[in-house]
């Protein structure tokens, strides 16, 4: 099989981050060809030593008009993927499926007023690639970006978001942001310590942002551990909160590439 008939493309790692000894990030070339709408994902693979090829799919951080694809990940011990993947260096190769994947997109929606963006750890990612592209701006009074990790050091992305909300298409709208970081295992200030299944049952996540998540005027995406999902996708259900689906718009949309 020739380069054109692979299914996929051959990319240089060109920056790695480490955050903390379970969570890096790096950035790597970008394919001319690859396009992908804010939200969604690729699916990467690395070479393990007997030279069999593992496949994972990673939400890009990048915007999508970014030069280079950027991806946030965790260190899984033992893991077969990202024990090959946080050995990476600068330099070395990764492979990138030429077609992107996912439905955690604004296009799911129909308008509302306010966005909620509800992420635990790496979940995050989708969601700072969304607030680097224009249009969640321009479609929403409102954004809250959740993000919920274990402790304070893992709150990764935080210069990023700042550096964001100063970009000369962003700054006339930064007023519309809401961050709201939540550490569940230590107590730190201006932060939740809460859950966010917990703050969201509770109301507590609504009475601290100072608005109401309900289904005519709030839509909801969720990117992060599985059982955060489908915990706050059951919730948002008893406030009569669907899935959005191709044949039936709704106001909640999750991926699910775990």
């Amino acid at each position: 099989m020739n380069a054109t008939q692979e299914k996929f493309t051959r990319q240089t790692v060109t920056h790695l981050h480490t955050w903390t000894p379970s969570l890096f990030s790096f950035r790597c070339t970008r394919d001319a060809g690859f396009r992908f709408t804010a939200g969604q994902f690729a699916r990467l693979g690395v070479r393990k030593p007997s030279g069999a090829i593992v496949w994972r799919g990673y939400s890009m951080v990048s915007s999508p008009f970014d030069e280079f694809l950027e991806f946030f990940s965790i260190v899984v011990p033992g893991g077969e993927f990202t024990s090959e993947l946080s050995q990476l260096e600068v330099g070395d190769e990764i492979l990138i499926e030429k077609q992107a994947h996912g439905f955690l997109t604004l296009d799911r929606f129909v308008d509302g007023d306010n966005l909620w963006l509800l992420a635990t750890g790496t979940g995050l990612a989708p969601f700072l690639s969304m607030l680097q592209d224009f249009e969640v701006w321009q479609r929403f009074e409102r954004i809250v970006l959740v993000y919920s990790v274990r402790t304070e050091d893992e709150l990764a992305y935080t210069d990023l978001l700042n550096e964001i909300l100063t970009r000369d298409y962003v700054a006339q709208y930064a007023h519309k942001l809401t961050f709201v970081p939540v550490v569940t295992r230590e107590e730190v200030g201006g932060c939740l310590q809460a859950r966010i299944t917990d703050a969201l049952e509770s109301g507590a996540l609504e009475h601290h942002v100072g608005l109401t998540m309900q289904a005519q005027s709030s839509r909801v995406l969720l990117c992060g551990n599985p059982q955060m999902v489908e915990d706050c996708r059951m919730l948002l259900q008893k406030r009569d909160m669907q899935l959005s689906l191709t044949r039936r718009p709704g106001a909640v949309a999750v991926e699910n590439y775990w």
